[in-house]
């Protein structure tokens, strides 16, 4: 009997965030997402001592997912930022950064968790209020008789994951893929309910980027020699299709528990075919022109099929059997008894098609809202990049069809977000409740650390060296390089502004973002025709977003909340 140890007493500190270890391990925290964001962040490479997989990546769901986190006050900001991305794929790192800084700047006033978190609510209330208003002047309306705001907005996202090691020209390439990968999954009868439908990715490895494309449908990779042994299908008119997810190999893996009773003289592997091709007579009775199975198809069974000029498509995997139930319109048959006929589907017609040195079936259907996005990349660890930031923006496109508009990107929206925030507090005082039992100096103390956390964000696209200016007029962000000289003639240094709506030829006034100046209100509605004529706008998905920044600050006051931490070291 093994020695019994005393169980050991639970280890409990108070006030967590007072403790030094804590506030740096969310200072480091906050430098690996922070060093990550933007088209210029710095790649985070990520691997486990003792072996396995190696991740290169600055995309926030491969970060926090590899990443080991044991502080439980880490563990609740983390935890956020995921269920975050799992809802909405895009602005995880943005959440987190928002956090980290919201947290670091309100501890600088010490001020009481209390006080802090009823202000932080307030604002938060502001910021969202004004985003959904009509008048935002951060915020675009999205025309869907037009595709130039939704290619703007998928380039961006593009653009900001260095690590898919895209060229102009394959940004520019991919986008539009994608947008028309997004547009074959609604269907052509739309109307107030929109069912959308699914792009599924294929994998296309080592190949030029510049060969991935976008066909209806659905491709099954299959190997050249099952290409040569089947039969070209020639037949006018539809497809008649079965879909087995039963395995069809004769074994009996899929019995369950139980016993099985066989007479004497039977031959078990002979009663099993039998079923089979008793089976598959059926099948020829009822005129299938097409079998696909998600597991193994016998092979005495395939022959027999192809006797009959009967294509057997087997071994389809688990990943596509609801895609191809949608497709086909089939239901999806678990047993090896008498099928139903409402149980097949159809197909419009079935190819053949080579990409590279793969060799796939091509299903086409009848009226399609499923499409399959080829995706071609030069090597692994850029394909995994490349194909988790498209399945991101295929997501943030659904979600602009449910919320139809989005936000200006580049640092933009939180400096303007910022600039609106103080004005309000300072000049507009009524604006916030006066009933909470909080001084005006408390609320100018905690707006000054929401406005820094905000601006903090378009500070975070910076990471040569550079300094980030804001405009006394828009509230936009602007990027200067390093070395600079602290007093320019700024429109000969600076171009455009972060979202690119605005240049420097305009007659405005800069200051440094983190510079002291005179609270202004930014003008709220964007001029007519600002939209149309930048055709390279740098945009990002309202809802996400909005979201974010829910979910940074209400995950900030619940970590400023905190009072004790309770650990069971058993």
């Amino acid at each position: 009997m093994s020695r019994l140890e005393a169980k050991k007493p639970s280890l409990c500190k108070s006030e967590p965030l007072t403790s030094e270890r804590v506030r740096a391990t969310l200072s480091v925290l906050k430098g690996i997402v922070a060093s990550c964001y933007g088209p210029s962040g710095r790649l985070k490479q990520l691997h486990n001592g003792l072996g396995g997989c190696v991740y290169t990546t600055s995309h926030s769901s491969a970060l926090l997912a590899n990443l080991s986190v044991t502080h439980p006050i880490l563990k609740i900001l983390t935890t956020s930022v995921q269920n975050h991305v799992s809802c909405f794929s895009d602005c995880g790192l943005f959440t987190a950064i928002l956090c980290c800084n919201l947290i670091e700047n309100v501890q600088k006033t010490g001020l009481m968790p209390t006080t802090v978190i009823k202000l932080n609510k307030h604002l938060l209330s502001l910021c969202t209020s004004y985003l959904k208003t009509e008048a935002c002047g951060c915020r675009i309306p999205v025309d869907f008789s037009s595709t130039q705001i939704l290619l703007c907005l998928v380039r961006s996202i593009l653009t900001s994951k260095p690590a898919c090691m895209l060229t102009r020209k394959e940004i520019d390439h991919i986008s539009t893929l994608i947008l028309r990968a997004f547009l074959l999954t609604i269907p052509e009868n739309a109307e107030d309910h929109i069912i959308v439908g699914k792009s599924i990715i294929v994998p296309l490895k080592d190949q030029r980027v510049i060969d991935s494309t976008v066909l209806p449908g659905i491709l099954i990779e299959m190997f050249e020699v099952q290409l040569m042994k089947i039969l070209p299908l020639k037949k006018s008119g539809s497809l008649k299709v079965a879909l087995f997810r039963a395995s069809l190999s004769g074994d009996l893996s899929d019995t369950g528990e139980g016993t099985v009773v066989i007479s004497y003289g039977v031959s078990l592997e002979n009663a099993v075919l039998d079923q089979l091709l008793n089976l598959g007579r059926q099948l020829v009775s009822d005129h299938i022109d097409l079998v696909m199975c998600q597991k193994v198809i016998h092979p005495s069974l395939k022959q027999f099929l192809s006797m009959h000029h009967v294509i057997a498509i087997d071994r389809v995997g688990v990943a596509l059997m609801e895609p191809l139930s949608k497709v086909t319109g089939t239901q999806p048959i678990g047993s090896l008894g008498s099928i139903s006929p409402s149980s097949y589907g159809s197909l419009k017609d079935l190819c053949t098609a080579k990409f590279g040195f793969k060799h796939f079936f091509h299903l086409i259907p009848n009226e399609t809202t499923m499409c399959s996005l080829l995706l071609c990349n030069r090597n692994d660890t850029a394909w995994d990049e490349l194909k988790l930031t498209c399945q991101t923006a295929l997501h943030v496109l659904q979600l602009t069809i449910k919320e139809p508009c989005v936000l200006l990107g580049g640092g933009c929206t939180e400096t303007h977000l910022a600039a609106y925030i103080r004005h309000k507090t300072f000049n507009e005082p009524e604006s916030i409740p006066q009933d909470d039992g909080y001084t005006q100096t408390e609320l100018q103390l905690i707006t000054e650390a929401f406005c820094s956390a905000l601006e903090s964000i378009a500070a975070s696209l910076e990471h040569d060296g550079g300094e980030i200016l804001t405009d006394m007029k828009y509230g936009h962000s602007w990027s200067v390089q390093a070395d600079s000289p602290s007093v320019a003639n700024w429109p000969d240094l600076l171009s455009r502004c972060g979202c690119g709506l605005y240049n420097s030829q305009e007659e405005l006034d800069w200051s440094f973002l983190r510079s002291t100046r005179q609270p202004f209100p930014p003008q709220a509605c964007l001029p007519c025709g600002a939209v149309g004529s930048a055709n390279n706008l740098t945009l990002d998905c309202f809802t996400a977003k909005l979201s974010g920044l829910q979910g940074a600050v209400e995950t900030a006051n619940l970590i400023l909340d905190i009072s004790y931490v309770i650990e069971d070291k058993n």
